[in-house]
């Protein structure tokens, strides 16, 4: 098994963190350093920063509603990580993340494979929000936003906007670039004041409230699983 896909399967964090930790010399394989390529036989002991990690068969999925102001990293050594903020008895790692000014809806797991298909599937996941901007919208911005923005180089995937009230409105995105609602409202005019996410797929924050988890349901962990398998399936047809 490759490196970073047994740190991931570990449930230590995600693919592409376990590849930053192996390129920065974290990572050792029965006392060796990891290097990007390296994989992993079924006896060899695995260590980061001199922590021994292992398989494990348990696996928990949680939701948080993210408040303002804490950040979506595993890094211990960040103030207001959202690791301390949540202080789960086991390990897990976010998946994806939600700007530190931003609230709402975020997955923790220790389940490498649904994070690395949640997060790297061709097929655009939907993640719904609600934002509120600092001026009364129009029919133009809901339109703009809707049709895809420019931003830089590349335009953004249509998407499905509706208005809420006078400041506030819903949007869907199956994308998700770097604070990409609060670039696509600048580009009109707009600067967002509240973004706050809502769902992920099948999985709704519903009345959780704000700071709080709660483990995700059998229901929801076996629709998801479903609905990420029948992408796989699709995708090898294709």
């Amino acid at each position: 098994m490759r490196i970073n896909v047994y740190i991931s399967a570990s449930g230590f964090c995600s693919r592409r963190a376990a590849e930053r930790l192996v390129a920065s010399g974290q990572v050792k394989i029965n006392g060796i350093l990891a290097e990007k390529n390296s994989n992993v036989e079924e006896n060899d002991i695995v260590t980061i920063k001199n922590e021994k990690i292992q398989l494990t068969s348990e696996k928990d999925y949680i939701i948080l509603n993210k408040p303002v102001g804490i950040t979506c990293t595993g890094l211990r050594t960040v103030e207001g990580n959202i690791i301390d903020f949540v202080n789960y008895p086991r390990r897990v790692f976010p998946i994806g993340r939600l700007d530190k000014d931003s609230e709402g809806l975020i997955i923790l797991t220790n389940d490498g494979p649904i994070a690395h298909k949640i997060l790297h599937s061709e097929h655009g996941h939907e993640k719904e929000y609600i934002v509120t901007v600092d001026k009364p919208i129009n029919e133009a911005f809901i339109l703009g936003m809707s049709n895809g923005v420019l931003l830089g180089d590349i335009l953004t995937k249509k998407c499905f906007v509706s208005k809420i009230d006078e400041y506030t409105f819903r949007i869907i995105l199956t994308q998700g670039l770097n604070r990409q609602i609060r670039k696509m409202a600048k580009n009109f005019g707009f600067k967002v004041v509240r973004l706050k996410r809502v769902r992920i797929m099948n999985i709704n924050l519903a009345n959780l409230a704000i700071g709080k988890w709660r483990n995700l349901t059998t229901v929801e962990i076996n629709e998801l699983r479903e609905q990420l398998k029948e992408e796989e399936n699709n995708e090898n047809l294709n």
